[in-house]
């Protein structure tokens, strides 16, 4: 079996071929990365001892994709991951839509061509922003919970966000741009009967992840307070309540195998994450940090940052039911696994800066 990752060198690309290459004999890895941020090259030279065959290219251009042999499988994870992204910061708000929706329409139409299957990493932030922020919620244990008595969005359950969620805008420029390549990718397994997987995860995290404040968030807090570098609290009044579920890449893989080796003939988006068990609030990971590090002082920043939400946990029952797949590795073993990687990797943070 044939599988192109794109975005290989990313976090979540490298931790799905690493997991791919892992699983057996017989999976053929091919990559390409456009090798943007700096960190990638660490990646790049952990994939070489896996056998992965990567080429420098960017899906954006066609003329990178169209030398690559026909393949059973596209894993997608090329994308510009940040919120914000188009917002602030150095890419601006073409780049995002060419990066996450233009090199959807490529890769959609190199499916077209091979008659391969598609494996699309996707976002909880294709969910409305508005509806999110409309969420009653109460304060326990320093963390916001939702109160579900009397009127509750639809979608919103106990155990968290389920897929009936609305996914009316504003979501930001990159909820929008993933939202949109969602359904351009259900549209073409229509049009042109191939097998397409849409995977909704929620926030990834583990070892080796350059973390920066808008993306990688548990690696970002757990190397800085590692570091005792400046830490602060933004939006929601500086508390550090906002509350976000996590899973490991280790758990996407192991359903993405799933997906590859045994695919629905349905096309469907399902969410893929940490849900309850593996959420926590910003004030909370502190506190593990604290027990494990020593005290750091946390600053605050009370005014709220554009397309932030207090509370964002996925419930992944569809992907249950479906495939039997639920996330096996919890918070706290992906909390330490970080702490370790960051008391032996003193420099991550200026790696992460540079990207």
């Amino acid at each position: 079996m044939k599988i192109l990752i794109t975005g290989v060198c990313g976090f979540v690309g490298s931790s799905l071929a690493g997991s791919l290459c892992e699983a057996g004999s017989g999976i053929e890895i091919h990559g390409i990365d456009n090798l943007c941020r700096a960190g990638s090259e660490i990646n790049r030279r952990a994939l070489g001892k896996y056998g992965v065959k990567l080429r420098h290219g960017d899906v954006r251009n066609v003329s990178d994709l169209d030398d690559f042999p026909p393949m059973d499988w596209i894993i997608d994870a090329a994308a510009n991951p940040s919120v914000l992204g188009g917002i602030s910061g150095p890419m601006n708000s073409r780049q995002v839509v060419e990066h996450n929706l233009i090199g959807t329409v490529n890769l959609l139409e190199l499916c077209k061509r091979w008659a391969c299957g598609l494996v699309m990493i996707s976002t909880s932030r294709i969910y409305s922003m508005a509806e999110l922020s409309s969420i009653s919620l109460e304060v326990r244990d320093d963390a916001y919970v939702p109160v579900l008595a009397g009127t509750t969005p639809s979608g919103l359950t106990a155990d968290g966000v389920t897929e009936e969620f609305s996914t009316s805008p504003p979501l930001s420029l990159y909820g929008a741009t993933k939202l949109a390549s969602e359904v351009l990718a259900m549209e073409y397994a229509c049009a042109f009967d191939f097998p397409v997987h849409i995977d909704r995860c929620g926030v990834l995290a583990g070892a080796g992840q350059f973390g920066k404040p808008d993306q990688g968030i548990l690696s970002f807090w757990i190397h800085s307070y590692c570091r005792q570098r400046p830490l602060r609290y933004i939006g929601f009044d500086g508390t550090g309540f906002q509350v976000r579920d996590c899973m490991h890449p280790r758990d996407l893989a192991k359903l993405v195998m799933k997906q590859i080796l045994a695919p629905l003939k349905q096309t469907t988006a399902i969410n893929v994450a940490g849900g309850i068990r593996n959420s926590f609030s910003l004030a909370q990971l502190s506190a593990w940090c604290a027990e494990r590090f020593g005290p750091h002082t946390i600053g605050a920043e009370p005014c709220n940052r554009k397309f932030d939400v207090p509370w964002l946990v996925l419930n992944s029952a569809t992907a249950k039911r479906l495939w039997e797949w639920e996330p096996e590795v919890d918070l706290k073993t992906i909390c330490e696994e970080i702490a370790v990687h960051a008391e032996q990797n003193p420099k991550w943070l200026e790696l992460s800066s540079e990207t």
